[in-house]
């Protein structure tokens, strides 16, 4: 790249106002060539065609603008799970079917995001606004296992809904990670991520003796009614995205 070219970024950076949004996009495409690890904040600086100091008017340090990343990402996830699950309609387990993926969706279609998200490493518990986005996040799909929880066959136990939203993460988390190896050390697989996924959940509410069948799934008790609207933090959202509880 020419040294025009570059002083014409940093002119457009810093006369337009835009460094910031500048240096978080150079990251996000730092992050897809090279991983969460795999850039220096002096890279996104000259990628963002600035000098090495002009990060620090915006970040403190390369984990600032990585988080800054990170919670940028929670929030489009939430979003894009939320609109997936769509309160539960028409019944449980097409909704929930849609989460899984949406999920997949977002891990395909935004590689960056999510894995500054999940593979970057940061402390998320001492930034307390990323943390926060973190679980707003989970909490959808803390919201969908409240109800499955809820489509327990009577008389048997009903397991903890952040048992199975933290078990159900870690199916499309384990499936998203999977299919996003793009070499040659990826075994072939006969199905898609989508299909894997949902084979894998369907064993798993099968294995409980939950009922799968959407017919019988569309009629929720009175007290789960609300639980598809993830406007706040539930109790007991394990910190982290997504670790142990608090």
């Amino acid at each position: 790249m020419s040294w025009r070219k570059e002083q014409g970024r940093a002119e457009r950076g810093y006369h337009h106002g835009n460094l910031k949004e500048a240096l978080l996009q150079a990251a996000l495409g730092l992050i897809a060539e090279k991983g969460a690890a795999g850039f220096t904040f002096a890279d996104a600086a000259r990628m963002a065609g600035v000098s090495p100091a002009a990060p620090y008017r915006h970040f403190r340090d390369r984990d600032e603008l990585l988080s800054s990343i990170a919670q940028r990402g929670f929030e489009q996830f939430e979003a894009i799970l939320t609109q997936a699950w769509d309160d539960g309609r028409p019944d449980t387990v097409t909704a929930f079917e849609r989460v899984g993926k949406a999920y997949l969706a977002f891990a395909r279609e935004e590689p960056a995001f999510y894995s500054a998200m999940f593979e970057s490493g940061l402390p998320v518990d001492l930034n307390p606004t990323l943390l926060a986005a973190s679980e707003r996040a989970f909490a959808v799909i803390r919201a969908a296992a409240e109800r499955l929880a809820a489509l327990a066959p009577p008389g048997m136990p009903r397991p903890p809904a952040l048992m199975m939203a933290l078990h159900i993460w870690s199916m499309s988390h384990g499936v998203a990670s999977l299919f996003a190896r793009g070499d040659a050390a990826r075994r072939k697989l006969p199905m898609s991520a989508e299909d894997l996924l949902e084979a894998e959940v369907l064993i798993y509410l099968r294995g409980l003796g939950f009922p799968t069948d959407r017919r019988s799934s569309g009629q929720q008790p009175e007290d789960t009614r609300t639980a598809g609207r993830p406007s706040g933090q539930p109790s007991g959202v394990p910190s982290g995205p997504w670790g142990t509880p608090k």
